[in-house]
């Protein structure tokens, strides 16, 4: 059976929402039809640059009067750093909006869809509303909750392992994988390891794609209980990306001194019960600068933290096809682990898929007590 017209130009709002980089902002796409045929489409580039209306708007010209507008989030409202993209819909004479979902945002939340009413234009709201919401299932939580969406990510061996004993890790997966990455980060606004992943690895954590003409300077955190960081590593040239070390009052005061007068921005928080950051105040505390989501990649002693504490939202594994072995080798999961299968934390809306040589697995954990997961699609 084939699917309605209205489907067919939402997936290709969709499949254009998700070329965009823009975070803290939403992915948002927009096809604009008439008689039949696409007329103008768009989608928002990055945040501060015109909204996907806009772009789908200058497209279509004076094609856009008497047509239909399929677009992935509610049409804003109101005033941002870009004009309201409800007025530019009115003043170019579209006759209908299809939209995948109402947008969160408490400026917006229903009075863009308004708008459009009072002005005369037929709304209909949510054909393709899941995966809409999945396309920016970081912004939704922000907007909902006020907390930034935690992604953990790991690249490991078939056998679970994230290096050899010896610390060898480069490379466990494939280049396809790797380029994946680059999008993840791109797709947060906080990239954050602990500081055994810098002392071992010595990562950049920038977020580096083929077709970005302009640097996507996503925040790069660095936990690090007690200022271990070297001063070699990468990660603090603040050149390359801004950068925050978390730390505690366990810091030495001329580390601390060192690192700001290199212009590195540190913060001391309070510590958990092992005396390291406490990752509760740490999320919030990037909750409070603005940060909306945040990729996690690793350690393994990070990982489980979050995973204790019930901080994650996403789980992204890749597995290469090689067996490292070795009961000293680092997993991508450490710490004393779950005492029970059944207290362990299962993943919901699993998928897989292949990534070159590598299988990606993603799911979304579930937490509550008596929570049922649904089959993995």
């Amino acid at each position: 059976m084939k699917a309605p017209f209205e489907e067919i130009f939402m997936r290709r709002a969709l499949a254009l929402a998700r070329r965009g980089y823009t975070a803290p902002n939403p992915m948002v796409g927009a096809v604009l039809v008439k008689e039949g045929h696409i007329v103008g489409e768009g989608y928002h580039r990055r945040a501060g640059m015109p909204h996907a209306e806009v772009e789908a708007l200058r497209r279509a010209g004076e094609k856009a009067r008497g047509s239909t507008l399929y677009v992935t989030l509610e049409p804003c409202s109101h005033w941002g750093r870009t004009p309201p993209c409800a007025d530019a819909l009115i003043e170019a004479g579209v006759r209908c909006v299809y939209a995948a979902m109402q947008d969160p945002n408490p400026q917006v939340a229903g009075k863009g869809f308004q708008k459009l009413r009072d002005a005369g234009i037929e709304v209909h709201v949510g054909i393709l509303q899941q995966q809409a919401s999945q396309l920016n299932e970081i912004f939704l939580k922000y907007q909902t909750i006020g907390l930034p969406f935690v992604t953990v990510k790991a690249a490991m061996s078939l056998d679970g392992k994230i290096a050899t004993r010896t610390g060898d890790s480069r490379w466990i997966s494939d280049e396809p994988a790797r380029r994946l990455v680059h999008r993840m980060r791109a797709r947060h606004d906080a990239i954050m390891v602990g500081v055994g992943t810098v002392q071992k690895d010595d990562p950049l954590l920038t977020v580096r794609l083929p077709r970005l003409k302009e640097p996507l300077p996503r925040l790069r955190v660095v936990v690090d209980s007690a200022l271990r960081c070297p001063d070699s590593a990468r990660v603090l040239d603040v050149h390359e990306a801004p950068t925050l070390i978390v730390t505690t009052d366990r810091a030495p005061a001329d580390r601390l001194r060192n690192l700001r007068e290199r212009g590195v921005e540190v913060e001391v928080l309070p510590a958990d019960e092992t005396g390291r950051v406490d990752l509760r105040h740490l999320i919030q505390s990037l909750a409070q600068r603005g940060i909306t989501g945040i990729l996690c990649e690793g350690g393994g002693t990070l990982i489980a933290s979050l995973l204790t504490h019930r901080l994650v939202d996403k789980v992204v594994f890749f597995y290469a096809p090689v067996i490292i072995g070795g009961s000293e080798a680092p997993t991508a999961v450490e710490g004393l682990g779950y005492p029970l299968v059944e207290h362990s934390p299962r993943l919901d809306r699993v998928h897989w898929r292949k990534i070159g040589r590598d299988m990606m697995v993603q799911g979304y954990p579930c937490w509550e007590v008596g929570e049922e997961c649904s089959p993995a699609s």
